[in-house]
């Protein structure tokens, strides 16, 4: 079998150990019903407060939990083992919310949302993608103005994680032609509502929302960060993010191969287990191959974070990372479902699951295609997209 903790210290591998039990435990008796359903049991996000999984990397301070960014990259791959689903849950409140707030926030700003985020009292959204601006953030339409010591905020954002259930919005508006400014705007606001979208291809238990802004009234201490510099946080946030991202998706091609492994040894055909047969194994083997490959890039860049180096400097890593992650997740999910044959195509076996919900990996957070524009531009030191 090939080696999953190589490089590991004696406390990343009990933090990996604490995740995939609460996993197996917590997690993957119910992934199959809350897909079902289209909701995954909010009594799981306490869950995950409690055992430290929403304060990975934020200062004890506020409650959190001091741990490297490989921990947090350990925890997120075992939660894409489980179920996408609620990875993306810890993703964005954890990795785009909470630690925007912890590295460009005031200390009030601080206090008065970690220790909520990190106990799971409160969940965060990251209000960035709108109806007609995804891959090119910088032409968002949301606008905020000014109105004596508040903003006035107006506008709409798509396809919104945790939007629903958030308490806190991280919205991103533009406050001048040429600069957009972040604003942490709480989802109880006049003005402010969140309508779910429903009958996703995958990731069904998460809740995602269309948000609209309609004359939203936040104060100035509201604001996070400079005035018009909103945009380079939310690009610096994308590009961290795009490592759990891709933590993610190699937990779920983990998962795809090891229900793969155990159904191939199940199934007879023939009069002896369809593992037995070469093509068989030739999936399996191409699948696991592109899984520690993948695992192997994203540690890689997790440690290039934890090294100490700026973001910018890991940034095309990332990309590269999120990228052959997020590919592998759909083409080991898809193997997965070849193993399984026709067994694969009903819901009551996980194949079709694991498709399902990989598939949008390769959409968000930047498109594939946009990751390899940003390795294409890192090569030639020419920007395509000008």
């Amino acid at each position: 079998m090939l080696a999953r903790d190589f490089g590991l210290t004696e406390t990343q591998r009990d933090i990996r150990d604490l995740a995939a039990g609460f996993v197996d435990a917590e997690i993957v008796p119910h992934a199959r019903d809350w897909d079902r359903c289209e909701r995954v049991d909010p009594a799981i996000v306490r869950r995950l407060g409690e055992l430290g999984f929403l304060g990975l990397t934020i200062d004890e301070r506020y409650g959190g939990v001091d741990a490297d960014l490989l921990s947090y990259v350990l925890v997120t791959e075992e939660l894409g083992r489980g179920d996408s689903s609620v990875r993306g849950i810890v993703s964005v409140s954890l990795g785009l919310v909470a630690k925007t707030i912890a590295a460009h926030g005031t200390d009030a700003q601080r206090q008065e949302w970690l220790p909520r985020l990190v106990r799971g009292e409160a969940l965060g959204c990251f209000a960035l993608t709108e109806p007609g601006t995804g891959s090119d953030a910088g032409s968002l339409r949301t606008r905020a103005r000014r109105d004596g010591d508040d903003w006035i905020l107006d506008g709409a954002k798509l396809f919104i994680t945790n939007g629903t259930q958030a308490a806190v919005a991280l919205t991103f508006a533009r406050t001048s032609e040429s600069g957009i400014t972040a604003f942490l705007v709480p989802t109880d606001s006049p003005g402010f509502t969140a309508t779910e979208i429903t009958g996703k291809l995958g990731l069904r238990g998460q809740a995602t929302a269309e948000l609209a802004y309609d004359g939203v009234r936040v104060p100035d201490s509201a604001r996070l960060g400079a005035l018009d510099r909103g945009l380079g946080i939310a690009l610096g946030t994308l590009s961290r993010g795009r490592i759990s991202v891709a933590a993610g998706a190699v937990g779920l091609a983990q998962g795809a191969l090891d229900a793969a492994t155990r159904y191939s040894g199940e199934r007879d055909q023939f009069g002896k287990p369809i593992a037995s047969f070469q093509l068989v194994q030739e999936l399996l083997a191409d699948s696991a191959v592109d899984v520690q490959a993948s695992r192997l890039l994203t540690h890689h860049v997790a440690r290039m974070a934890d090294s100490g180096i700026a973001p910018k400097d890991y940034a095309t890593d990332a990309s590269a990372a999120k990228y052959h992650a997020s590919e592998t997740a759909v083409r080991v999910s898809n193997n997965c479902l070849q193993v399984f044959g026709g067994y694969g195509f009903v819901d009551e076996y996980p194949a079709g699951k694991y498709l399902r919900d990989a598939r949008v990996l390769t959409l968000y957070e930047g498109t594939s295609q946009i990751q390899k524009l940003i390795i294409g531009r890192d090569l030639t030191g020419i920007d395509a997209m000008t």
